[in-house]
């Protein structure tokens, strides 16, 4: 007698992505854009506060700051393109919402919030994402996150202020 069974490991190949828990395809490119988004965002407050940076050494970290963030927005752009999609020119909300807060380290607190934020959604989308290229620069892009508010916690010390 042979044993048949109702979902023999051959026939994995044959699942969607969903079944397997990856996100489908309309999911990533929404997710992506939702990313790039927010890297516009931060790219932009990055830029527009090195301006008005006291010191050169803010500046300096201001400017390199934002063009990590110009680097994540190309990569997810890419990779939107490559799933089908358009990537998004919009800026998120949270460029208005940094910039309303005058005093810069109020504003750079808040902006270590905004990172947070992202790694929080990078670790939840790495989950889901089954493209090893595409896993591998949302990692890349989560190390350089946790980098960066590392960075920025140093410049300010550990009572840095609350926005």
């Amino acid at each position: 007698m042979t044993a048949e069974f109702s979902s023999p490991a051959c026939s994995l190949g044959r699942l969607e992505d969903a079944e397997l828990g990856y996100a489908p395809l309309q999911e990533l490119q929404q997710r992506l854009n939702v990313l790039l988004e927010a890297e516009l965002a931060g790219a932009r407050v990055c830029h527009d506060s090195a301006h008005g940076a006291d010191g050169a050494a803010l500046g300096e970290l201001l400017r390199s700051l934002q063009a990590d963030e110009a680097q994540w927005c190309a990569m997810l752009a890419g990779h939107i393109r490559a799933c089908g999609g358009t990537p998004s020119s919009r800026v998120g909300d949270f460029y208005e919402k940094a910039m309303a807060v005058a005093e810069l380290p109020a504003r750079m607190a808040l902006l270590n919030r905004g990172q947070g934020w992202v790694v929080r959604k990078l670790r939840e989308l790495l989950l889901r994402v089954r493209d090893e290229s595409l896993r591998a620069d949302l990692q890349r892009m989560l190390d350089s996150h946790e980098a960066n508010i590392a960075r920025v916690t140093v410049f300010y010390g550990p009572s840095q202020p609350a926005p």
